[in-house]
């Protein structure tokens, strides 16, 4: 019998809420941003439970906040080491509505996929496992040995390579390096990631040029700047704490450059409610420029300051370019001389749209300076040149021998509290053969060499009916990915689709063929095995490995921690086939980082450094300027200009957060910073543009996608007049993420092309 998969909404619905334009904030942070996360906190927690986990988030021996991956300074504020967006994602975390077993006896997958994924994430903490049976329309209970015996028999009846392992940020090492292992004994290296979604292109173009997939900075080193480029980040909104460091900066005579299609009120200006001086001042001004660059058009901005910079190395008698630094360390520098000297420079000043004389200053300001830092998010990362853009930036610094040196070199800012953590535990569909050789000669096992799916790849074997299960270790699968529609139908064809979570998402509701939602505890939660509390780590921003301990008790007592689970599984899995030591394994995670210390280099002593108080750093080369490329040395990139013309009738779209989210959590419907109140079907236009198009201001609009022949439509979206570089547009993700195209993807790395979708505006 053919199965006929659930009739479930896919796309979020084209549901209006009312939307209010309040004016853009002139200043980020203050008093109001703590009375907005009070709000939350008293709303989701109640006050008391809530400030019990904020006494310990970001604190030594505490809770990692679950938000972004921003290091802790070495000095903690006892008043409180976190920012807004992390306050509510501790309440959402902590929160006390419940997602029971009750809940799900009510609704059905059917009527729950009508809600938006701000209803369905405000349903509640997960209590209990539970099964979707085939055929089914209601999530029912099921124990845990039932769960295990039946995820495991599924996983048994298919070939390794027809099962799919995803990995979400938040994941711990001891979690992360287990589920790596685990999948591996199984016998694929089928892991995909949420780092194939966001900072992949990174590690390409860093691994490329200088040997290492990662930022080569530490946090004092931002203070110790002398310029810092944000370039395609909105800090105030996806790490607030940056903009305290940002400010240390500043106080020591630092500047700051913002490069970003949009002015983000973080960089405007600052105010640090933790500082009353500050409060009355009014605040810090962040970015002393700002070059408001075209979508897509970073490359050839970089290029014109480049060609500047070399013009300032002609009338300063040769100071700007270190030769010896480039002569010791370097290879490539003529080939990229080259490509500068022979730039089309009307074309690429026409192309990023800055003003002539705001790149000359910052061209200046560059070449009179060598402690510079480039910071960089998902605004270069995911574009079709984004490793080229990224090598772009290394070549600034490669010119100037800004790298290796105090308060100098490359920062990557990652999402995801652990996403680097995840990786360096081995989550990856292409592991090294060094990585696999030392797994294989500690485990006494054979590991796959064949490389796995990336998200991307996984999307298309699920497509093809060639994916049976699908497990995802956290995550919110359906809504963080592209093409939704695609990627929704390519779900279902699955035959179980597993879900380890610890609250309701889209991903459970467009499933497989039958599904599991194994609950887990959180961040937050104190976790107890055999009677001892345990800690987790984690791997931060820049490289630094320390501990998370929760301090509330877990939403429900049939909660299970992320490596329980695992352990769990893969006694199931095996049986007597391996002789490891799950059981173990779960009751003291010591023993785990026994593990990892034996496979990952950097981790000597690890339980006994991670218990330091402020952890330690793992080994970066670059960071000492030593560069771990094959050849030992950094490598100039010769980068052509990209093609990046749409065609007449299109805009280019990209897709941001609102300062109520954080990924493809919404924690509310607010974006205070941009001025639009209850409501996220918006679309952020240049006034010019809606008048050219004949519009009104909050005019409704439908957003088209179809320059590979395929139509994706996105319905009722308000026109909302903003500072915008003519011909480009931005909207909240994940309600556009439909019109991503799957096959649009980064050169290289194979992101998903979100900040960089061209689409057709029709009027209603």
């Amino acid at each position: 019998m053919t199965y006929v998969p659930r009739r479930v909404k896919i796309v979020p619905p084209e549901e209006l809420t009312g939307l209010e334009l309040t004016g853009t904030s002139n200043a980020a942070a203050g008093i109001m941003g703590v009375t907005v996360a009070m709000k939350h906190i008293a709303e989701e927690t109640g006050l008391w439970k809530g400030l019990k986990a904020l006494s310990k988030l970001n604190q030594r021996d505490g809770i990692d906040c679950p938000g972004c991956a921003w290091p802790e300074p070495p000095h903690r504020s006892s008043l409180g080491e976190y920012c807004e967006n992390g306050a509510k994602a501790i309440a959402e975390e902590a929160t006390e509505r419940k997602c029971d077993v009750g809940f799900f006896a009510e609704h059905s997958v059917e009527e729950m996929s009508y809600w938006s994924d701000y209803k369905i994430g405000k349903s509640g903490r997960i209590t209990h496992p539970m099964y979707l049976p085939k055929g089914a329309s209601f999530y029912e209970p099921i124990s845990w040995n039932k769960a295990f015996d039946l995820l495991a028999l599924e996983l048994n009846q298919c070939s390794p390579d027809e099962a799919v392992f995803y990995t979400s940020g938040r994941t711990s090492n001891e979690a992360a390096f287990l589920y790596q292992l685990m999948v591996r004994l199984y016998g694929t290296n089928n892991l995909p990631d949420c780092s194939n979604m966001c900072h992949e292109s990174s590690g390409v173009g860093l691994g490329e040029t200088i040997g290492i997939g990662k930022g080569t900075v530490t946090l004092e080193d931002i203070y110790k700047a002398e310029v810092v480029l944000v370039i395609g980040q909105n800090p105030g909104t996806n790490h607030p704490r940056m903009l305290s460091a940002l400010q240390k900066c500043k106080a020591n005579g630092g500047k700051v450059v913002h490069i970003n299609p949009l002015p983000e009120t973080g960089t405007t200006k600052f105010v640090d409610p933790q500082s009353p001086i500050n409060v009355l001042k009014g605040g810090t001004k962040i970015a002393d420029y700002f070059l408001q660059v075209k979508i897509g058009s970073d490359i050839p901005l970089l290029k014109l300051i480049l060609w500047h910079m070399l013009k300032e190395n002609e009338r300063h008698n040769g100071v700007v370019v270190d030769k010896n630094f480039i002569e010791k360390n370097t290879l490539g520098f003529e080939d990229f001389i080259h490509t500068i000297r022979s730039l089309d420079y009307n074309k690429a000043l026409q192309m990023c749209g800055v003003e002539e004389e705001l790149i000359l200053k910052v061209a200046v300001l560059l070449s009179a300076n060598k402690k510079i830092i480039s910071c960089w998010a998902m605004g270069i990362t995911q574009h079709k040149h984004a490793v080229n853009a990224i090598k772009e930036i290394v070549n600034i610094h490669l010119l100037r021998g800004a790298i290796g040196i105090e308060g100098a070199g490359l920062c990557p800012v990652r999402g995801h509290s652990n996403v680097q953590g995840d990786r360096t535990m081995g989550i990856y569909e292409k592991p090294k053969e060094e990585f696999l050789n030392r797994l294989d000669g500690h485990f006494k096992f054979s590991a796959p060499r064949k490389h796995g799916y990336d998200v991307v790849e996984a999307i298309e074997a699920m497509d093809q009916g060639k994916v049976k299960v699908f497990v995802a270790m956290g995550g919110n699968f359906i809504s963080a990915t592209p093409d939704s529609e695609f990627t929704g139908k390519a779900m279902q064809k699955c035959g179980l689709t597993v879900h380890v979570s610890t609250k309701l998402n889209r991903a459970h509701i467009v499933t497989g063929e039958h599904a599991l939602i194994l609950p887990c505890l959180g961040r937050t939660e104190r976790d107890v095995q055999n009677g001892i509390e345990q800690f987790v780590t984690v791997e931060n921003s820049m490289g630094v490995v320390h501990t998370s301990r929760g301090n509330l008790t877990p939403a429900s007592p049939h909660l299970k921690s992320e490596p329980a689970i695992i352990c769990d599984l893969a006694e199931r899995l095996f049986g007597k086939k391996f002789s490891l030591n799950w059981s173990e394994w779960k009751s003291n995670y010591d023993l785990i980082r026994n593990e990892i210390e034996a496979v990952i280099p950097g981790f000597d002593n690890f339980n006994q450094r991670v218990r330091a108080k402020d952890g330690f750093y793992l080994p970066n080369g670059p960071r000492n300027g030593e560069f771990t490329t094959a050849d030992k040395k950094a490598h100039f990139s010769p980068v052509d200009l990209p093609n990046i013309d749409v065609g007449p009738g299109y805009f280019v779209m990209m897709t941001i957060r609102s300062h109520d989210q954080y990924n493809t959590t919404i924690y509310g419907l607010n974006d205070r910073y941009r001025g639009i109140k209850n409501e996220r079907r918006v679309v952020l236009m240049n006034r010019k543009d809606i008048a050219l198009l004949g519009l009104r201001d909050k005019e409704l609009v439908n957003l088209i996608s179809d320059q590979d022949g395929v139509e994706r439509r996105a319905n009722h979206f308000h026109v909302i007049p903003f500072d915008i570089p003519k011909g480009n547009i931005a909207t909240y993700f994940p309600e556009t993420n439909c019109l991503v195209p799957l096959k649009a993807t980064a050169d290289k790395s194979n992101t998903p092309m979100s900040k960089f979708v061209p689409v057709r505006i029709e009027k209603l």
